[in-house]
Formats: structure tokens, C-alpha cells, sequence
């Protein structure tokens, strides 16, 4: 039996709080203070541990998708938790008319809304494809190009914080200095002089020049681990037991792609369905023009981080594209597609060779792309540390951690060995 669909009116934009699930936590705050700028109540959900987990299993199927489960678990036990009016709540989540879980979020978080009782409670669907529609709710020009900038900020202060944590010489410093950008860029979001490009490329080489500069960092080197997988278990502390914190805590380095990588796979999608199979003409039309507009905009992050500091900057995502030629062809779409292979080569070919891909127990798409070709890969890459780990409900953390420590034994020990012959090689080296 379908379930009755709420609508979000204009007059709940007044009156109702939106929650807004964690995923990505810099990129996220940021944008919240988008939708606040133009009129939504809006909180990002920081709840954590198990009592989200059962509130998902209780609520959903428990062969749900583990990502579909943690959302609804978020949701449900911040509406038990009595700290909201549950008749003035709504709930916001993406939806981008792929396949998978992609869709199909919104019906279970309906459905397990129901099961909960809350029935009264809309679900909003954060979409450009026209999938739904909600009179209180509307995804202007102006509110997607300020989500936008803060996909360009969110990436950089991701990458920088990374590339700085391991090294940090005051622990703690990195994510003060974050923490600092983030509550400054949040401020500037409500502001109309200050939401468009010129100020975004302005901030963006002070961030650059403030972490370069004022952050001091150790001179050592460490393993460096790249992370690969399903977006939300991917990024989410919650979706991969706060990942990133335990490498970082076992003395690695991490290193992950943006969600600007995400944005323009998904925008390329629909210009490889025109070349493949013929569909869509108007709309390959359109999201061609929209890669070559986020691509651009790339290339000149690239050039500032090249330009402004010593950091690594991101790949450019055509460069990714075609380390999947001989792999996997770009026709590979459901889920993460040939997305997550090409991020595998690609951190193998920028020297970070210890990758950890982190997948739903049980995502077809996901093991196929993700560790149904790392055989391959290690063909043609031999030495290169691949492990896959599942997150679900039932796993369990220390056996995760297990997996992910004789990872990083194998590469510490590889590090040594490099070290100690570079040491060797200078030694010999004759003086002239």
C-alpha cells in the first residue's frame, strides 16, 4: 500500500524546522546557512552511535541499504529524542532519479516515517530532475549556485584538513583552523555581496595561504591511505565509524576526492547516455555545458592551490576519466558506476597505493565496481595495497579495524624500507 504523501506548503516554510541529514559535516554546515538565507529553518543532525543504527533497523527492512537505514535512523531518533515540535518538522533529502537507493529514499523514509508515527511529518525531496515538487520548497538559480559554493569550499577545507591533520605540530590545530574558515564562510553565506565567485576564488587563496602559513606542521612522512567507496559511507563519519579519525589516530595520512568529483560524474552521466545509447538530446545538451562549466572551475582551483601553496590540489577530473580506459567503460552508471574504479587508479597513480574501499555490505553495484576490480588492478599494479570493507548494521567495528591495521602494517613496513633506501642511496651518493 503506497503512503499518503505530505506536502510541504508555503506556509510550513514559516513555520516548520527542516532536518537535514550529516553527511559531509564542513560542507553541510555550510550549506545550511544557504537554505537559512532564503527563508528555510533548517539543522543539520550531529546525532551519533547505536541509538541511530536501531532506530534504522527498527523502522526499515533489515536488508535496507546500509546508507538508506543510518539516514532514516537519524531522522527518526532525533524526532523521538522531544527536542522538536514533531508537527512542525519536515525532513530533506536528495534525490537524483539514478537508480538504487538514489530514488528510492524518499518512499522508505515515508514508509518508516509512518512505522514511527510520525505520518504528519513531510518529506522533502531535494532534487533537479523534477522528480517532486513541494509548494513551500523550490531549488532556485540563486540557492543552487550558493549550495555550489559550498561544494568549493567544503572540498578545500576537506583536502587541506586532511593533507594537514597527520602533521599537525599542535594537536587539535587543523580542525581549529577549520572550524575557523567554516564559522566565517557560513557568516558570508547570508550575505548577497558576498555569495559569487570573485569573493569564492578570493577566499579560497586565503584559506590556502592561512593553512600554508599559520598552521605548523611536522617535516615527517607517513603512510598515506586513500579512501574509496559509496558516497555516504564514503563521507559520513557515521556511515564508516568516524574511518578518516582512525587512520589519522594510527599515523596515516588520508586522501579522498571532493564531492565536485560526484557533481560532475553525475552531470556526465547524461551526455554519456546520449553518446551510448542516443537518449535525451536537449538534456545531454545542457548537462555538456554544465561539465564544462564545473570543469573549468576546477582547473582554476588547481591553478590556486598550485599558485598559493605546496599542498596537493585536486585531480582534474578528465584525468580521472580516462585512467578507466582498458578497466571499465563509462556506460557502468548504477551507483558510484565507473566513478569509484577511476578514483582507485587514480589515487594509485598519484603515489597514495593503500586504498580502502568502504561499501554497504550487500550493494551489488558497489562490490562490483569497487572490489570486483581490484583484481585487475593489482594486475596491473603490483604492490599496491587494496582492502575492501563492508559497513552494515551487524559488522563489527574491531573486525574492521583488524583488516584496516594489517593494512597499514603492510604499508608502514613498505615505508621503512623506502625510507632506509633513500638513506642508503644519499649515503653512497659521492660528493663532487
Amino acid at each position: 500500500m503506497a503512503t499518503k504523501r505530505v506536502l510541504f506548503t508555503k506556509e510550513m516554510k514559516k513555520t516548520h524546522t527542516i532536518l537535514l541529514p550529516n553527511m559531509l559535516p564542513m560542507h553541510f554546515k555550510i550549506m545550511q546557512e544557504v537554505f537559512r538565507h532564503y527563508g528555510y529553518r533548517t539543522e543539520l543532525l550531529e546525532n551519533d552511535g547505536p541509538a541511530v543504527i536501531e532506530c534504522g533497523l527498527k523502522y526499515t527492512h533489515n536488508d535496507t541499504c546500509y546508507p538508506a537505514l543510518l539516514v532514516i535512523g537519524q531522522f527518526i531518533d532525533a524526532l523521538q529524542s522531544g527536542k522538536y515540535d514533531v508537527d512542525r518538522v519536515a525532513v530533506l533529502m536528495t534525490q537524483t532519479g539514478g537508480g538504487c537507493r538514489a530514488s528510492n529514499y524518499i518512499s522508505l523514509i515515508r514508509k518508516a516515517l509512518v512505522k514511527a508515527g510520525f505520518p504528519q511529518v513531510p518529506v522533502i525531496s531535494l532534487n533537479v530532475a523534477g522528480l517532486e515538487k513541494n509548494p513551500g520548497f523550490k531549488l532556485s538559480l540563486g540557492l543552487g549556485k550558493r549550495v555550489l559554493l559550498g561544494v568549493y569550499y567544503g572540498d578545500l577545507l576537506m583536502s587541506l584538513v586532511n593533507q594537514c591533520r597527520p602533521y599537525e605540530a599542535l594537536l587539535g590545530s587543523t580542525l581549529a583552523l577549520a572550524d575557523k574558515w567554516v564559522a566565517r564562510l557560513t557568516a558570508e553565506m547570508k550575505s548577497r555581496k558576498h555569495a559569487n565567485y570573485k569573493t569564492a576564488r578570493r577566499n579560497y587563496i586565503n584559506i590556502l595561504k592561512d593553512f600554508e602559513l599559520n598552521l605548523p606542521r611536522t617535516a615527517e612522512k607517513k603512510v598515506r591511505v586513500g579512501i574509496v567507496g559509496e558516497i555516504f559511507v564514503k563521507f559520513s563519519p557515521l556511515g564508516n565509524n568516524h574511518l578518516e579519525d582512525f587512520l589519522v589516530k594510527e599515523g596515516a595520512e588520508t586522501v579522498m576526492a571532493g564531492l565536485l568529483d560526484f557533481l560532475m560524474y553525475t552531470v556526465n552521466t547524461a551526455v554519456v547516455d546520449r553518446r551510448l545509447y542516443g537518449m535525451k538530446r536537449t538534456r545531454a545538451a545542457i548537462m555538456r555545458l554544465a561539465y564544462k562549466f564545473l570543469h573549468k572551475k576546477q582547473l582554476d582551483f588547481i591553478k590556486m592551490y598550485k599558485e598559493n601553496s605546496s599542498f596537493a590540489p585536486p585531480t582534474d577530473f578528465e584525468k580521472t576519466r580516462n585512467a578507466i580506459k582498458g578497466y571499465i567503460s563509462e556506460g557502468v552508471q548504477m551507483g558510484e558506476g565507473w566513478l569509484l574504479t577511476a578514483e582507485m587508479l587514480e589515487l594509485i597513480e598519484s603515489g597514495a597505493r593503500n586504498v580502502v574501499c568502504a561499501q554497504p555490505f550487500g550493494c551489488l553495484p558497489n562490490h562490483i565496481v569497487g572490489k570486483g576490480m581490484m583484481k585487475i588492478i593489482r594486475e596491473h599494479h603490483p604492490g599496491v595495497n587494496l582492502v575492501s570493507i563492508d559497513y552494515d548494521a551487524g559488522a563489527s567495528p574491531i573486525n574492521q579495524e583488524n583488516r584496516l591495521k594489517l593494512m597499514l602494517a603492510n604499508a608502514n613496513r613498505e615505508l621503512r624500507e623506502q625510507l632506509a633506501a633513500e638513506e642508503s642511496t644519499a649515503d653512497t651518493t659521492p660528493i663532487t
